[in-house]
């Protein structure tokens, strides 16, 4: 029993904090004559400046930063006019030198966030005066164009590509663009020089207020207008080698091209796609009832590559790696072996990057992967809420336009969650005593199926409001979906993938393009089992962008805290959620 007059500790999950005094009259005034609720509300208040307290604790405000700098990114795209780039460099250079002065005051924490809310919109408009380039603003008939191909996407009728543009000629225009998009039906190498005639249509603007803003991705892409071509296309003789990057990208070309083609000798249809689809990033040759089913069923993330991708790539390498070395006699005791293997795993996440295409979000996966595993050859822990706030700065810094697309904001949803999950549920979810052998067996493949369930469904919910916000739909058998098919993705399609990529050189790669499309079949049914279930079809209307920032709240308050306030975000979860339903309900045209 605590002596009188001491505070009564209770414990919680960010430490020790006082709840409240013993005896409870101690704090009434000296007649004993204290209101009865005086007592309560006075230990509500000290408990709740405790739990602040202790979340404004050593390191606690790091993971805070690069949502700050996010805070400073949206600034940049909800201004009016686009900001003077010296006078917002000036003023986060003044700010962030302020916050190192008073790095020892209480005033640190609000100072760096501030600095920090400065550093991102500094960063946005530097972006943007970087790259900045002509967007065409009307349609153009009849353009003569020459250039170099840089990109090109293989689709199911016709293909697109990225033209860089040398020469150009149109009527009643001087309009000169760097950069086009346009498409054809086949025909088109990387690094060719050409010649042709095409139609350009300006950049498609948001169809509505608030909506998904397509022109945006492409000045960021530094394209400046898209159309189609007309006629046929003349390769003809360059004035100029194209350079080095121009080089490199018809390099990475053929090495796709190469893959698709020992792809095709085993697989075919949706298989072949699909296959090619995971290793080479190239997904429009899929059909339509199978990509809608995938999306349908919340299985769409797969045809994306994304963090999951890297982190199974990174993951079998670096436990295959490891493995190895194990069994060479005296390594695993003499050697560092396991900071090689994160060396190992590192290079074939980097190989992935680029064999991929290295678009925006795959590179922001690459970010992530890197940081767990520079964390390991460092000797520090992988999967913490600091690696995750460091790679999202890389990321915000390197592409602050990311912050408004959609793949970042699911990624780092589901990355949080289950980075939460992971150091906040699981010690609390799984901790028990010693058990027999076999009693340790049977609840260590419980914990590994809870695992699964609760990643699956934790991800699920985390992604569900930017799902409904881009793309006006919900997964409600995602979590079934998932728990189907992504164990055998995770332990045979990608492992196979990998293994045909490595045996390729050697002509032994047919049986593991077929272990491949074994999974990808098991795959492709769950998905159109779940797609045909009652109500499997989530639609939803519009609901604007207040409501999403209100739940990207909810969801940051709850991932980063630790203490009891964290539930302060699951209310403001909750009232985004009523929020959304509500301004959809009023508007039900608005899809």
């Amino acid at each position: 029993m605590a002596e009188p007059g001491r505070p009564v500790r209770s414990q919680g999950i960010a430490g020790t904090w006082i709840a409240g005094t013993w005896p409870v009259g101690r704090a009434a005034s000296a007649g004993g004559l204290a209101p009865a609720g005086f007592d309560l509300w006075t230990s509500l208040a000290e408990t709740l400046r405790e739990w602040a307290r202790a979340e404004a604790g050593a390191g606690r405000l790091l993971p805070w930063v690069p949502v700050a700098f996010g805070g400073g990114i949206a600034l940049y795209f909800a201004a009016d006019h686009e900001p003077v780039l010296w006078v917002v460099a000036a003023t986060a250079i003044a700010l962030t030198l302020g916050a190192v002065l008073l790095r020892r005051s209480r005033l640190f924490a609000p100072a760096i966030m501030i600095a920090a809310v400065a550093a991102g919109l500094a960063t946005a408009t530097w972006k943007t005066a970087r790259i900045a380039h002509t967007v065409l603003a009307k349609p153009l008939y009849s353009v003569s164009l020459s250039g170099f191909v840089e990109t090109r996407d293989i689709r199911e009728r016709t293909d697109r590509f990225v033209l860089r543009v040398t020469a150009m000629e149109a009527q009643r225009s001087d309009v000169k663009l760097e950069r086009v998009r346009l498409s054809v039906r086949k025909g088109t190498e990387v690094g060719s020089f050409v010649q042709l005639k095409a139609r350009l249509l300006p950049p498609l603007s948001p169809v509505r207020p608030g909506s998904y803003d397509f022109s945006r991705d492409m000045f960021f892409q530094g394209i400046g207008a898209s159309g189609f071509v007309m006629g046929t296309i003349a390769a003809s003789v360059p004035p100029d080698a194209g350079g080095l990057r121009l080089r490199y990208a018809a390099f990475m070309q053929g090495l796709r091209d190469a893959i698709d083609a020992r792809i095709r000798a085993t697989l075919e249809g949706d298989n072949r796609a699909i296959a090619t689809a995971l290793l080479t990033g190239r997904r429009d040759a899929i059909t339509t009832p199978v990509n809608d089913a995938m999306f349908i069923s919340g299985l769409g993330h797969v045809l994306s590559i994304s963090g999951y991708h890297m982190a199974v790539v990174a993951g079998v390498v670096f436990f295959s790696v490891r493995a190895l070395l194990a069994l060479i006699p005296g390594m695993a005791a003499g050697f560092a072996i396991k900071k090689w293997s994160a060396a190992a795993a590192l290079v074939a996440a980097a190989f992935y990057l680029l064999l991929s295409g290295a678009e925006v979000a795959t590179q922001r996966s690459f970010f992530m992967t890197a940081v767990v595993l520079i964390a390991v050859m460092v000797d520090r822990r992988a999967i913490t809420f600091r690696t995750l706030a460091v790679a999202a700065l890389i990321v915000l810094a390197v592409a602050p336009e990311a912050l408004v697309h959609p793949s970042f904001q699911m990624s780092f949803a589901a990355t949080l969650g289950l980075v939460a999950l992971v150091q906040i549920g699981m010690p609390n979810l799984f901790a028990s005593p010693d058990h027999s052998a076999t009693a340790r067996i049977a609840m260590w493949g419980g914990r590994e199926i809870a695992m699964l369930f609760l990643a699956s469904l934790i991800a699920g919910l985390a992604t569900t409001p930017y799902a409904a916000f881009h793309f006006h739909r919900v997964t409600p058998f995602g979590v079934l979906a998932n728990l189907g098919a992504m164990p055998v993705v995770s332990a045979l399609v990608m492992p196979a993938g990998l293994l045909g990529l490595i045996a390729a050189p050697f002509g032994l790669d047919g049986p593991f393009w077929w272990l491949m499309g074994i999974g990808i079949d098991w795959m492709v049914a769950v998905s159109r089992w779940v797609a045909v279930l009652p109500g499997a079809v989530g639609r939803i209307s519009a609901f604007g962008i207040a409501p999403l920032i209100a739940a990207s709240l909810g969801i940051i308050v709850m991932g980063l805290l630790r203490t009891p306030l964290r539930w302060a975000g699951a209310v403001v979860l909750l009232a985004a959620i009523l929020w959304g339903l509500c301004a959809a309900a009023r508007y039900p045209d608005r899809r």
